[in-house]
């Protein structure tokens, strides 16, 4: 008989090959570290390394911000001193030299060939002066930013402007009365066009004066806290240390808690007393540097107007809300000289010693006397008497041009006292968190070293 092969199922059959059951699948080395983490915090030695890894990240995390803000605050306080607060001088020394140039122009043309070698020099030192402030402008400014147009609108606008006071001088010393027409022109470029922009310009450098005074003067609240969170840390685990070993005092714990007691109190007085030299320096150097800006301007300006009222002889007229039609020079003349009056009373408040005070008087004294003169001028003027209302302008004795003199020099003395107090506060206050960037980081590193070493002393009792 023939042989069958074996059918499943069947008695003889070969039973079904089984695969072998999958391998367990492994677990993660993270999934064992935190294992392993969790059985260690049940022990008294794993509680301690957790706790002593946990105080010196919080104590180098304290320092590392502690730095990192201090430095911060530090670098924009050397901005204001070093860079921002130069650059808005810069910016009122542009704008100072071209006025002055200006109301020197309007002079020197008044006098005729009488003028003097003074008043050309001094306009030519203005000009100079005026070309090497935006030089030194353009070289600190962004490119592309509003600045750095400014100064090459400026750089554009001054040759156009000698061109026209020198075709005004020329024409003046051939006795062409035409040359009058080139003054009022090269006036309008410098009002209308050039003070302007200059003013601008001053505006944006005051704006980033003050953007460094925000970024120098606020508490590092950061750092202030995570101080705070270190010591009490700190305190926590020496009271934990005492309750379970009755004893008063870990070296390594304390000397970390000296480490951050230290960097936390230097952090508060030092910016404190770097806050109240910021300040000051504001207040009372920036504030009344501002004013006296502004002062010295309204001056100048008005002392322009007034060379102005007679080199038009009342060809140039202003119509005021009011319909009434007055010359737009000796209305120009009454405004900046009210501008100057405010000035003067704001920079008298503004000054905190005698010092500041005494050239401001000094000022506002002259200032009384030039409009005292000035009226006299008018007067001649509109009598027709030209000659005596040139002479009480531009003469010898007794000409406004005395007066103008006098508050222009008393503004310059208190210029340089406001930047000398300026100086000082700044100084100060940068002065006050010197050392303290590097302080922290060294003593942080000390107080996590401290941490680490007093719990390592605990762990010691273990072995």
């Amino acid at each position: 008989m023939p042989v069958l092969p074996p059918q499943p199922g069947r008695s003889g059959a070969p039973a079904p090959r089984r695969t072998p059951d999958a391998a367990p699948a492994r677990r993660t080395a993270l999934a064992e570290g935190v294992d392993r983490l969790r059985a260690a915090a049940t022990t008294e030695p794993g509680r301690l390394r957790a706790i002593g890894a946990l105080l010196a990240v919080l104590v180098v995390a304290f320092g590392a911000v502690t730095a990192w803000q201090t430095n911060s605050r530090a670098t924009a306080a050397d901005d204001v001193l070093h860079h921002s607060q130069p650059l808005s001088s810069d910016a009122a020394d542009i704008y100072r030299s071209l006025a002055d140039a200006n109301t020197m122009a309007a002079s020197g043309y008044l006098a005729g060939l009488e003028e003097t070698p003074a008043t050309r020099s001094t306009y030519e030192k203005d000009v100079r002066t005026a070309a090497s402030k935006l030089v030194t402008a353009a070289a600190n400014t962004d490119p592309g930013s509003s600045s750095a147009t400014l100064i090459k609108q400026l750089n554009e606008l001054l040759p156009e402007y000698k061109g026209l006071v020198e075709s005004a001088r020329a024409n003046n010393r051939q006795g062409f009365p035409v040359g009058g027409a080139y003054l009022r022109a090269a006036n309008d470029t410098m009002q209308n066009r050039m003070l302007p922009k200059a003013q601008d310009l001053y505006k944006n450098e005051n704006q980033r004066l003050s953007a460094d005074y925000g970024d120098a003067t606020p508490y590092p609240w950061f750092a202030i806290a995570l101080g705070l969170l270190a010591l009490g840390g700190l305190a926590w685990a020496q009271r934990r240390n005492y309750q379970r070993t009755n004893r008063v005092l870990n070296h390594g714990l304390v000397a970390a808690s000296a480490a951050t007691a230290i960097v936390l109190l230097w952090l508060v007085v030092g910016h404190s007393f770097a806050r109240a030299g910021l300040n000051a320096s504001y207040d009372h150097g920036v504030k009344s540097l501002n004013v006296l800006h502004d002062a010295r301007i309204a001056s100048l300006k008005a002392r322009s107007d007034e060379n102005l009222t007679l080199v038009s002889r009342g060809s140039e007229t202003r119509t005021l809300p009011d319909k009434k039609v007055v010359d737009a020079y000796d209305w120009g003349y009454d405004q900046e000289i009210a501008a100057l009056g405010k000035g003067l009373k704001m920079a008298d408040s503004l000054a905190d010693d005698s010092a500041g005070r005494k050239p401001v008087a000094v000022a506002n004294s002259s200032m009384t006397v030039w409009i005292a003169r000035h009226k006299v001028v008018s007067d001649n003027n509109e009598l027709g008497h030209y000659q005596e209302a040139r002479d009480g302008v531009i003469g010898g004795k007794d000409a406004t041009a005395e007066c103008f003199n006098a508050v222009d020099a008393s503004l310059d003395k208190a210029l340089d006292h406001e930047t000398s107090e300026f100086k000082q506060s700044a100084s100060d206050g940068l002065d006050a968190m010197t050392g303290l960037t590097a302080g922290a980081a060294v003593l942080a590193v000390l107080g996590a070293a401290g941490a680490v070493l007093g719990i390592g002393r605990r762990l010691s009792e273990y072995r």
